[in-house]
């Protein structure tokens, strides 16, 4: 990673990649610093405000495991770009909403932006070494996760300065369209400007992209079991919405069935991709198979970080403004240090990872940090000094922005030709982790004992994940090897000479 600044060869597609990643926080987070603001313009009511905070998680998680289909078989670059172009459309939706019932189909629209992470892993994946993959996952992940904090921080100030198309008040519309616009032309550079692999690097794809490829019969079953709360969620996602009057409960249930048949149209799709494993017709030697309790686990801690990292970004400036009396813009930017720490902590949790020699024993300390961290900051109040407010939450955020660097140190190590549906599962898993923690919180009282509850919840969770990896996960095979790329694609250190 020497030549880190050179923006030639692999380290150019890098950094594109992590601003569109980064692109895809800034429009996925754009509602976070106005809710206080859109309560009042549209006259919601805090139920209403908290659904949408579970709204804005919500599809990520089926577009995580579908866009991790796609990517395997068309590649990152038109799938990223695809992804950044329609993310104007509902960012244009939200701004021209008049309803609450606008809002939450608009916000649902745009929770499918979310997905936008998988495609990224791919890509870095497929340009960086194993014993570089840490790092360059992580600085792809941690500066693109700054996008919740460049959000936080520019625009209520974007908002403020555009006030006088608004008749004086904060020009919310403004902010968040504006976000969309400039994501979608983005979207169009980066499809001219990227590719999918290096020079004379064959782009792996699996036999099928219907379901993901596991290579052993228990792990099949596993993975169906594994499944449940990818499609469980939704299902809670959906009796939310009836507590605030959105849908009737027959609705609901009609929904409810509706999942259960893509429960079992998912495990179909499964058992196609797996027929000849699971029919006997095919058996993988030792060094073509993985575990799929390696995915499992990764997909739990990532619950217990990235999951928890949606909750708190959702609900961070509320807190502030409600806790300590703040301003809207104070508030959130105050709320932007807790992913401010992206830019330097989700990095080093992948270069820790990278050097230490233990892949699971890094995941497993910064899984106990991130739990401890939350505990602590469960004690915050509005007697607090506001700077210690900030050095705890800054504190608190570096452990799970590590943690997060740590859990995909190892997704591109299990298996490199399913990379995009296990890093589909793994990310959806955080989504399924945030709205679980964000319906915890929509029924837990306001004020100071609800935020309490909350925090002690996330803090407790992510201890006990770090147990579970501690004393079941595995280090992945060949995880600090030396060898840079396969020997094709060694040519590529020559053109990035040449373009220098």
């Amino acid at each position: 990673m020497a030549r880190l600044w050179s923006f030639s060869g692999r380290y150019r597609i890098l950094h594109l990649t992590w601003f569109a990643f980064f692109l895809t926080f800034v429009v996925w987070f754009n509602f976070a610093p106005f809710s206080t603001a859109v309560k009042a313009d549209l006259g919601l009511n805090e139920a209403q405000l908290r659904t949408l905070a579970i709204c804005n998680v919500a599809l990520t998680v089926p577009a995580r495991i579908i866009v991790g289909m796609v990517l395997d078989r068309y590649g990152p670059r038109i799938t990223y770009s695809c992804l950044l172009v329609f993310a104007a459309l509902p960012c244009l939706a939200f701004a021209a909403a008049q309803t609450f019932e606008q809002l939450v189909y608009s916000r649902l629209a745009l929770s499918i932006v979310g997905c936008g992470f998988v495609i990224g892993i791919r890509m870095v994946a497929e340009w960086f070494p194993s014993r570089e993959i840490g790092l360059a996952e992580g600085i792809y992940g941690g500066w693109g996760n700054f996008g919740s904090a460049g959000a936080a921080f520019t625009l209520p100030a974007i908002a403020a300065a555009t006030a006088f198309l608004a008749a004086g008040e904060m020009n919310w519309r403004f902010a968040i369209a504006l976000t969309g616009i400039v994501t979608a032309l983005y979207g169009v550079f980066y499809f001219f400007n990227v590719q999918d692999t290096p020079p004379g690097k064959v782009y792996e794809r699996p036999p099928s992209s219907a379901g993901m490829e596991v290579t052993s019969r228990n792990d099949f079953w596993f993975m169906l079991l594994m499944n449940i709360p990818l499609v469980g969620i939704l299902g809670v996602i959906a009796w939310r919405l009836t507590k605030v009057n959105f849908i009737t409960s027959s609705q609901m249930y009609i929904i409810w069935l509706l999942l259960a048949g893509l429960y079992v149209f998912q495990a179909y799709n499964a058992w196609k991709a797996n027929r000849a494993l699971m029919t006997g017709q095919k058996r993988y030697s030792g060094e073509d198979r993985y575990r799929f309790s390696q995915v499992a686990l990764c997909e739990l801690a990532y619950v217990g970080c990235f999951g928890s990292e949606l909750a708190v970004v959702s609900m961070l400036p509320t807190f502030f403004q409600n806790t300590f009396g703040l301003t809207a813009a104070l508030a959130g930017t105050i709320a932007g240090t807790y992913a401010f720490m992206n830019l330097i902590a989700r990095p080093g949790g992948g270069f820790l990872s990278d050097v230490i020699g233990s892949r699971k024993w890094t995941l497993a300390a910064t899984l106990a940090g991130t739990g401890i961290g939350y505990l602590i900051f469960s004690t915050a109040g509005a007697s607090w000094w506001l700077p210690l407010v900030v050095v705890t939450t800054m504190g608190a955020s570096f452990f799970v922005m590590a943690a997060e660097g740590a859990t995909f140190g190892i997704v591109p190590l299990i298996k490199r030709r399913v990379t995009g549906q296990i890093a589909g599962n793994v990310g959806a898993y955080g989504n399924v982790g945030a709205v679980a923690y964000l319906t915890i919180y929509s029924l837990l009282p306001e004020g100071a004992a609800g935020d309490r509850i909350f925090f002690q919840v996330m803090g407790v969770t992510a201890v006990i994940v770090a147990f579970l990896c501690a004393f079941l996960l595995k280090e992945p095979t060949g995880s600090h090897s030396e060898e840079v790329l396969e020997p094709a694609v060694q040519k590529a250190p020559v053109l990035e000479r040449r373009r220098d």
